[in-house]
């Protein structure tokens, strides 16, 4: 069974790339750099310090999840990090990332990552993402990321919350991105810059999947979902694997964080996927990269 997006067209069916396998919870991407990455992962975005987010970790672990995402903002790495220790899985097997808050970034930016590193403490961090692009600041601490990653403290580095031109600015100044984690959902594709990321092998992962549940009534989805058996949730999760796209869906509920890997004995039709592309409203649930220095302050 496999995976594609159109890179050249608004429609999923004419021409199809980046393909990779789906194949079950433990299904895996290669990143640019050889990192082999989980496809799907639980993010813990607003999830509480403490047995809240500890105990969502352990039970996407348990769940056979090997994908967590945190970031500084979160304020949870440290149980983020003590969850994956105490789980009794080989470090080798959990794929990490956390990000960079915009307060941090420019000079403060090591700074920063080391306090996430040692709050994990993991030993070493797959992924470090900036995590909004801030103007005069985000270049400066892309040249910090490459020196993370080049000393291997970062496995992998990216950014997130990114139109093209941020990503274009990236590469010019040395590393191309290998991820960029952009909101992402059936009323926001951004198709152009779902394309440019598979053109340039950027690996393209979706934040708020389920666009944090404005879209569980539509009747659509529902249709969709009732033929299959499965939820509008998880009808969302399997349209991003199928559209090329990465997902970190985030709950705190065991049997919802169970519920979003069940999403492997089904195939969506290219005409569910034009379906689903065609709610398409470039409407954000969250700040543009262009101007979230508003939203923030």
């Amino acid at each position: 069974m496999l995976l594609g997006i159109a890179p050249n067209s608004l429609t999923f069916s004419e021409k199809q790339a980046m393909k990779f396998p789906i194949t079950d919870i433990s299904g895996k991407i290669e990143l640019s750099n050889g990192q082999k990455m989980p496809y799907l992962g639980l993010g813990v975005y607003k999830a509480k310090s403490g047995s809240e987010v500890y105990d969502a970790v352990r039970s996407a672990l348990d769940n056979g999840y090997r994908l967590i995402d945190t970031a500084t903002f979160y304020g949870n790495e440290e149980s983020v990090g003590k969850a994956i220790r105490d789980s009794g899985i080989s470090r080798e097997e959990i794929f990490v990332t956390t990000k960079l808050w915009i307060d941090d970034q420019g000079s403060k930016t090591a700074e920063a990552f080391n306090r996430s590193f040692e709050k994990l403490d993991l030993g070493y961090v797959d992924l470090y993402l900036i995590h909004w692009p801030v103007p005069g600041k985000y270049l400066e601490s892309w040249k910090v990321l490459q020196e993370i990653y080049d000393n291997g403290m970062a496995k992998a580095i990216g950014a997130s919350n990114c139109m093209i031109h941020h990503l274009q600015s990236l590469q010019k100044e040395g590393m191309k991105p290998i991820l960029v984690q952009n909101e992402f959902h059936p009323r926001l594709i951004q198709q152009d810059i779902l394309n440019y990321c598979h053109e340039q092998h950027i690996v393209y992962q979706a934040w708020s999947p389920l666009m944090r549940g404005q879209l569980l009534d539509h009747d659509i989805l529902k249709e969709i979902g009732q033929k299959y058996g499965k939820s509008v949730a998880q009808v969302l999760i399997r349209w991003d694997l199928q559209k090329g796209v990465c997902s970190i869906p985030k709950s705190v509920h065991a049997a919802r964080i169970r519920e979003n890997a069940e999403i492997f004995d089904f195939e969506l039709t290219s005409e569910e996927i034009q379906q689903i592309d065609n709610l398409d409203r470039n409407e954000r649930t969250g700040a543009h990269p262009d101007h979230f220095m508003e939203h923030f302050n």
